[in-house]
């Protein structure tokens, strides 16, 4: 099984670097609830010292589906994918996606994913507290003079 490798880590940020994403079914892990072998997958939150997100990296097989639908009790997801096409439903609308498909889900949705490619499906999952964003982007930034260390 693949180790993610601690690029560095300091009091404000922790960096990992997992790979490329072709090398992303090295990765495998025992799912908490049903005790399985989960080959493709990876979870980023305590890697990376997260405190308001879990990332995840997945992986679907050609011709295959997310063997369960689910929902979640507090937090919304943000599928992202990054390789492939399918179908992903949420509740009772089922709809294409394909890479560059940005698809986000309330905590009560049922959600599932479908592969119908004859590639594996890569995305990305982005998971945090619904209505826990107070600010973002430029609301919640701010410049400051650092000179740069790569010039």
């Amino acid at each position: 099984m693949k180790q993610i490798e601690k690029l560095s880590e300091n009091t404000n940020y922790s960096a990992v670097n997992m790979g490329e994403l072709d090398d992303l079914m090295d990765y495998s892990l025992i799912h908490p609830v049903n005790k399985k072998l989960i080959e493709g997958k990876v979870f980023l939150k305590d890697m990376t010292k997260a405190t308001g997100t879990e990332i995840s990296f997945n992986s679907l097989p050609p011709k295959t589906e997310q063997p369960y639908f689910h929902i979640h009790r507090k937090n919304e997801e943000t599928y992202i994918i990054l390789k492939g096409f399918g179908f992903f439903q949420v509740d009772e609308d089922c709809f294409s996606i394909k890479e560059g498909s940005v698809i986000r889900v309330a905590p009560q949705g049922k959600r599932g994913i479908c592969n119908s490619a004859e590639e594996t499906m890569i995305y990305m999952v982005i998971q945090s507290k619904e209505n826990s964003l107070e600010e973002h982007t430029t609301a919640d930034g701010e410049r400051l003079p650092v000179e740069p260390k790569w010039r």
